[in-house]
């Protein structure tokens, strides 16, 4: 089910499955999320939970016991349950289920909240343990953004911004899990990257941890036109737009947790990244977006 947000003079959906915001128009009708185009990529705006990325061999360790998941987790493909709605926001929740047992042993409530804002749009997620033990998680966004945004521009118009200047090199998947000793140097104290494809086809995912900015733009390099996030409490940040394929959006993909790391144990809790809630404890992460 899609539910119709409006305010500030836009417009915004939200869809039951997944919980995800899957559209936002400025006042022009201009669409900023991209639509899901399967012969690029039919993701829009996935809610990675209860893992971010791959588990080795696709399978994790809880409390002694194997169970297996796929990639970024199940809360993408769940419905949601809408709990309640404004005209410029709406609250929604999920619960464990038979399906959500057989891979994740835990009770909980996820409850998300899409918001249009003045600025722009604001996403939350409240995670609660709701059952008798500890519960670890990991979670992230994964927004993609239209770009180019306009007609007549190119991916290379546009640039990736920091609120500081940035020395940080970037983790590279190989077969999606991860390795800090695999890395590529990007960012060598500046605040601008230049998108280009070609970082895509090598690395396909560039992905950063420990940086000092809380603050991202996708920016016109001429115009400015763009998107700005404000990621603060999510320790990585990746980028993503799929490989070979000169696809026109770019994910920008806050994230508090990740693939397995090399050298990590079986056990779910100890993941990069991940909180461990006590019974009956709750945490909330979101992230906010500026349309330029």
């Amino acid at each position: 089910m899609r539910i119709k947000l409006e305010g500030y003079g836009r417009t915004a959906e939200v869809d039951t499955t997944g919980g995800e915001l899957v559209s936002c128009r400025d006042q022009s009708g201009l669409e900023y999320i991209w639509q899901g185009d399967p012969a690029y990529w039919s993701g829009r705006n996935p809610l990675l939970f209860p893992i971010v990325g791959a588990l080795k061999d696709g399978r994790i360790s809880i409390n002694g016991k194997e169970y297996a998941m796929p990639q970024h987790g199940f809360a993408r493909r769940q419905e949601f349950t809408l709990l309640d709605q404004g005209a410029d926001w709406a609250e929604l929740e999920l619960r464990e289920n038979a399906d959500t047992l057989s891979q994740y042993p835990f009770a909980f409530r996820l409850k998300v909240r899409q918001e249009l804002t003045r600025e722009g749009f604001a996403s939350a997620f409240t995670v609660e343990n709701t059952g008798a033990e500890p519960m670890p998680f990991c979670l992230g966004g994964h927004t993609a953004f239209n770009c180019p945004l306009l007609p007549g521009d190119r991916f290379e118009d546009y640039m990736i911004c920091f609120d500081q200047r940035e020395t940080c090199a970037s983790l590279v998947p190989e077969k999606g899990l991860l390795d800090r000793s695999r890395v590529v140097p990007f960012l060598k104290n500046n605040y601008t990257l230049p998108l280009k494809y070609e970082y895509f086809d090598m690395a396909d995912t560039l992905i950063f941890e420990g940086l000092k900015s809380t603050t991202v733009s996708l920016e016109h390099r001429g115009t400015r036109w763009g998107v700005r996030m404000h990621f603060e409490g999510f320790p990585m940040l990746a980028f993503w737009t799929k490989p070979n394929a000169a696809a026109p959006y770019l994910c920008i993909e806050p994230w508090h947790g990740c693939s397995a790391v090399e050298g990590e144990g079986p056990e779910f809790s100890g993941k990069a990244h991940c909180i461990v809630l006590a019974p009956g404890e709750s945490h909330t992460l979101g992230y906010q977006v500026e349309l330029l």
